[in-house]
């Protein structure tokens, strides 16, 4: 072992079990004493000495718990090193005691419910962490329930489910800062910062915000990171141990605000969710590849106009909030441009996920301040089908002459069409009538959200804090047809 505290028992001899040369202490999360006891015992069995419970860091992003044992037969030793080993794991005390899970029992194919309590609820256990676990039971069930229940005691929320699920607990957390603030929640230009850190657990299809943060979507990796959750001594964006600040987008239309969220599509993205809506009565794969199938078939450019500010990556975050007030009414810092998109990607993370390997956004970063801005100009069907392709691949998706890709704070997408989805799509429902009222289809974090008119998406640096590492770049890849590599869209 290494650490300030190993010196504290020079004196007891142990014999080491372990494939490891060394550990750090602050990589242990739990610690037991160790006994042999059979079925028959009632009372304590024979010491065998103590277990320790430590987080290894494996390849590509991987997290691993692993036990080192320390083998003694001395009650008094083993009695020490426990105790000052129990004291080593109290002082780390960013560490969380107790968490708020929300399960999503529906996700993927309802696996939500075995995955938390097969493979977290023992880690957290043995952890000592408390939970108070809530089963959601419909689509905004969460949300209803952060904005009244209580908080206080608890030193994280846990989301297990998938992107939709987390995209609520983060947009409901997010409200609660508002409203704790004293700030009207549907008119918002400076947010303040979550107050509490959110942690994912990946149940859902593709589990692309899970992706992102951790670089892998693996359950026991993503419990890790909340069990270690520190901030260490010195920690600043370059070192964030457990703890990753993410940047977050508001969206809003006529100055009202819709919602808080990640990533967004308009266009390809956001038809091929509002047909799979249209589709619930299928099961989820077949509505998911029919959708991508018949948007494909009937693929159409979107008539609109998009404005966007340039990031300035010179500007500290001080700078940026000062001016943040003022700088939506200086005209001439803003760019714009207009024709027939097929699809506009806005997304303030890099979107991993295991069809797209490198990100539907590669060069973007959780918490770089900016956003990515890709646009995609009407072109054949044949070669939008090779842009999508490339995102399986290791070729660079954005190099077509119909692509253009941006770094930017804000965008404004104004649709300059009357006609609207509604009409063109009906007949792919059961049954229904058209809306009265023209709106346009955006997919906001795999969730649906309809509007009628501009909407404007900002960016805000750091306002929410997630459980999770720094990533290294992926490289795996592997050949999909369209119909599957889309399915991330849903």
């Amino acid at each position: 072992m290494r650490g300030p505290s190993a010196e504290l028992f020079g004196n007891s001899r142990f014999d080491l079990l372990c494939k490891e040369d060394s550990i750090e202490l602050k990589d242990i999360f739990s610690v037991k004493l160790k006994r042999l006891c059979s079925f028959k015992q009632q009372r304590r069995g024979t010491l065998l000495g103590i277990t320790l419970f430590i987080c290894l860091k494996k390849e590509h992003n991987k997290l691993k718990d692993s036990t080192l044992d320390l083998i003694n037969y001395s009650e008094d030793h083993c009695d020490i090193w426990f105790k000052e080993l129990k004291k080593i794991l109290a002082g780390f005390s960013d560490r969380p005691k107790s968490l708020k899970i929300f399960l999503n029992p529906q996700s993927h194919k309802k696996e939500a419910s075995q995955v938390y309590y097969e493979k977290v609820e023992p880690l957290l256990k043995l952890a000592g962490i408390k939970t108070d676990v809530t089963v959601t039971e419909y689509k905004g069930h969460a949300l209803s329930l952060l904005k009244e229940c209580e908080l206080q005691g608890f030193d994280g929320i846990v989301c297990v489910g998938g992107d939709g699920s987390a995209s609520e607990v983060a947009h409901g957390l997010l409200l609660r800062a508002q409203e704790s603030a004293g700030m009207e929640t549907d008119q918002i230009l400076t947010p303040v910062r979550a107050q509490l850190p959110l942690g994912l657990i990946p149940a859902g299809s593709t589990n692309v915000l899970a992706h992102s943060l951790h670089g892998i979507p693996h359950v026991v990796t993503a419990t890790l990171h909340i069990i270690m959750g520190y901030k260490p001594v010195g920690w600043c964006q370059l070192h964030p141990g457990h703890i990753q600040p993410v940047d977050v987008c508001t969206f809003s239309t006529t100055g009202k605000l819709l919602r808080f969220g990640f990533s967004a599509m308009f266009g390809f993205g956001g038809r091929t969710l509002a047909l799979a809506e249209k589709c619930r009565w299928m099961s989820p794969s077949k509505r998911r590849d029919f959708a991508v199938i018949k948007t494909l078939a009937r693929l159409k450019p979107e008539d609109c106009e998009i404005s966007f500010l340039p990031f300035n990556g010179s500007q500290d975050e001080g700078e940026r909030m000062a001016r943040e007030s003022v700088k939506s009414d200086c005209g001439e810092q803003w760019r714009m441009t207009q024709g027939q998109f097929l699809n506009v990607s806005i997304m303030a993370i890099p979107c991993l996920c295991s069809v797209a390997p490198r990100g539907l956004a590669p060069n973007t970063r959780l918490n770089n301040g900016s956003m990515a801005l890709i646009i995609v100009r009407n072109t054949s069907r044949s070669e939008f089908i090779k842009h999508l392709k490339r995102y399986a691949g290791v070729k660079n998706q954005f190099n077509f002459p119909f692509i253009e890709t941006y770094t930017v704070e804000e965008v404004k997408v104004l649709p300059r069409s009357t006609a609207g989805y509604n009409a063109e799509e009906q007949e792919d429902g059961p049954q229904g009538t058209a809306s009265e009222k023209t709106t346009f289809p955006w997919n906001v974090d795999g969730d649906l959200m309809e509007v009628a008119s501009e909407v404007h998406v900002r960016l805000h640096p750091g306002l929410i804090s997630f459980f999770g590492g720094s990533i290294e770049e992926m490289h795996d890849s592997k050949d999909l047809n369209p119909s599957s590599l889309m399915s991330n869209f849903l």
